[in-house]
């Protein structure tokens, strides 16, 4: 059974804050704390690349796992602001730049919000198919390659970051069973436009959220036959701090165990997740955890982790 191994992280040390921003946006500082949830943004350097976010993720993972670039059977990497112009594909720009043996597997898959569960999906479906031992799942969106600074809407919420999942066929976590959503009808909801701006519509993102995302998660912990009191440990698209609040009041389930770490590095898209998970990873009280990922598209995904070994 593949599963999770370990997660490194990386998140750029640059930082724009939205308590500076207060009387430009118009917004007070109970706003910021308690709305958004972000008194600040990681905003990577100017020089950086996509790929080279994941290299920095990647260079934390073998701070506190080391692994062998040949032992690495394929590599996805989960983006929708790829190196470049998008062609080669990132996946391909990193295996040059790990120096990645040729009969390594990469490719990349187009998601947002919702990659992350869907990538671990695809990564291990993909593995367990292919009799594959050791797979690398990247995350990395930069959103400051497209944002305009004056928006309220994506400035004061979007941060730069990026993740590497190890899987493996001896691991921490074990995932359950999967279920997914689209709504390619509101995909203008968050969209970049003829202008390569990103806009985003956050009334209706807010209003899908928690009419839909709730139900899946129910939906999910019912195809597991897992009964949702048990679970220990919520974590879910860090969207804001109202969007994690309210998705937790809608299951009945306190915030406490909704983690929200975010604040000072704001929503990272596709490694929303995973950054969370990162840092609740060797909780030894964390035996069950959920995922959600959940927005551009209008895309959502839900799973379960259950820990195996310590």
């Amino acid at each position: 059974m593949i599963g999770i191994k370990a997660i490194g992280t990386y998140l750029p040390e640059a930082r724009t804050s939205n308590f500076d921003r207060m009387n430009k946006f118009g917004m007070t500082e109970s706003f910021v704390k308690h709305k958004i949830g972000f008194t600040e943004v990681a905003i990577k350097a100017p020089e950086h690349e996509t790929s080279d976010l994941c290299v920095k993720a990647w260079e934390d993972l073998q701070e506190n796992h080391p692994v062998t670039p040949d032992d690495i059977d394929c590599v996805i990497v989960c983006t929708q602001n790829p190196d470049g112009k998008g062609l080669p594909h990132t996946s391909a720009i990193l295996h040059e730049k790990l120096s990645l043996p040729l009969s390594c597997a990469v490719f990349d898959i187009s998601l947002g919000c919702s990659g992350y569960v869907y990538g671990l999906s695809v990564i291990k479906s993909f593995m367990e198919e292919n009799e594959f031992k050791c797979g690398l799942l990247f995350t990395a969106d930069p959103y400051s390659k497209v944002m305009n600074n004056d928006d309220k809407k994506t400035a004061t919420l979007f941060g730069d970051g990026a993740t590497v999942t190890l899987l493996d066929d001896k691991p921490v976590f074990e995932c359950g069973k999967f279920v997914f959503g689209s709504d390619g009808c509101k995909k203008e909801g968050i969209i970049v436009k003829e202008d390569g701006q990103l806009y985003m519509n956050g009334r209706a993102v807010f209003t899908f959220t928690v009419r839909v995302v709730p139900d899946n998660i129910r939906d999910m912990l019912k195809k597991n036959s897992f009964p949702l009191e048990n679970v220990d440990c919520f974590i879910l698209h860090q969207g804001s701090l109202h969007i994690v609040n309210s998705i937790a009041d809608s299951l009945g389930v306190s915030r406490e165990r909704c983690p929200f770490h975010s604040a000072e590095y704001g929503n990272t898209v596709s490694s929303s997740v995973p950054m969370v998970l990162s840092r609740e990873f060797d909780k030894q009280e964390m035996k069950v955890a959920v995922l959600s990922g959940f927005g551009v598209g209008l895309s959502w995904a839900s799973t379960m982790l259950f820990r195996k070994h310590s």
